[in-house]
């Protein structure tokens, strides 16, 4: 199969779904069937609709492989294909640290609020009114759900469910609880205080790891940066290197080969240093 058919076998199934898309949309939406990717981007802000966001990857698969049939190298088309989801994930992950970072802030308000004299949902609103807009999200929907009609301990709950980080949903049950059990507020101040700490514990934690282990995943990089600058190299300074690489075997075997051990390793590695922190 040479690289001329892949990509007009690529280029037709990118064409036909995009065709399709609007015809099968009511499907897609429905309950059964969503998009993989829906959540994620929803939490990278991504303001644009689903189908626009497959003509963006249907767009970058094309660039990715006319670039590969011009050099002749089949794994810049498939890096090209999942670029855009590895950065989609890449913003999420950043919002998501950046949100839970700030539920923190927004927690330690409603503790000022209620150490103020102020009572739980009106220091909770004051703090959702003051707070970041990433962080408020889960807590405005409860507080609109709230002004609606609905319990307030209920629409805490229903934006724990919806709440994908873990600081997030700490911070929603001890609220939740709070209201659930009609605490004073002396004693909501403290167990939103124990909240706090312990959120603010675990992220200084966090980030001593992360900064201690920063060395390590420049290793990571590098060690996967090497193994293709050494090909490179040799391929450029020995021409039977560099003959082998493009006979079909090279480009159809080789080099994908080498490329899937490659990315398979930085992923491993990557997740081992990020179970660690």
């Amino acid at each position: 199969m040479t690289i001329e058919f892949a990509g007009a076998v690529a280029a037709a199934l990118a064409v036909t779904s995009l065709v399709l898309v609007p015809f099968g949309a009511a499907r897609v939406s429905g309950p059964l069937v969503s998009h993989p990717e829906a959540s994620l981007l929803r939490e990278a802000g991504w303001a644009r609709s689903l189908l626009a966001w497959e003509y963006t990857r249907a767009l970058a698969t094309a660039v990715g492989l006319a670039l590969a049939g011009s050099v002749g190298m089949l794994p810049i088309g498939l890096i090209a294909a999942v670029a855009p989801s590895l950065a989609a994930r890449t913003v999420a992950a950043r919002r998501r640290e950046q949100r839970a970072r700030q539920t923190v802030s927004l927690l330690q308000m409603v503790l000022a609020g209620l150490r103020s004299g102020a009572s739980l949902t009106e220091a909770l609103r004051l703090a959702v009114s003051a707070g970041q807009a990433d962080a408020s999200v889960p807590f405005a929907k409860a507080v609109r759900a709230f002004d609606l009609g609905a319990p307030l301990d209920v629409a805490l709950r229903e934006a724990r469910a919806h709440a994908s980080d873990r600081r997030v949903v700490l911070a929603l049950d001890a609220l939740s609880l709070c209201v659930a059990e009609q605490l004073p507020a002396s004693r909501c101040g403290t167990l939103i205080a124990s909240a706090v700490d312990r959120l603010v514990f675990e992220q200084r934690t966090a980030d001593d790891v992360r900064a201690r282990t920063s060395g390590l995943r420049v290793q990571i990089l590098l060690l996967a940066a090497l193994v293709p600058g050494l090909a490179l190299y040799l391929a450029i300074t020995v021409p039977g290197v560099a003959d082998t690489l493009m006979t079909p075997i090279g480009r159809f075997v080789l080099v994908p080969l080498a490329a899937t051990l490659e990315a398979g390793g930085v992923i491993a590695s990557r997740r081992v240093v990020r179970d660690v922190t």
